[in-house]
């Protein structure tokens, strides 16, 4: 199997973008509820980095993987 490393960058950026439109709009991708983030890909994601992010947080999500938000978000608020 081979040994992923996520990118740092990406879910830095995942805990701290604010979804800008929509139902949720304000509120942080990382914090957008599960079924919320499956009904925007069976929508489709929306192009360029947005979509990236979004599409990121829905496989992090649907794999039982949100802990790793959790522990980046923690880390970022004790600097």
């Amino acid at each position: 199997m081979e040994n992923v490393t996520p990118d740092s960058k990406i879910l830095i950026e995942i805990v701290q973008t604010k979804m800008p439109f929509g139902k949720y709009k304000g509120n942080l991708i990382s914090d957008l509820p599960v079924y919320y983030l499956e009904w925007l890909h069976n929508k489709g994601f929306p192009p360029g980095k947005l979509g990236m992010l979004l599409a990121s947080t829905y496989e992090i999500k649907i794999n039982g993987l949100a802990s790793i938000l959790t522990l980046v978000k923690k880390s970022l608020a004790n600097g």
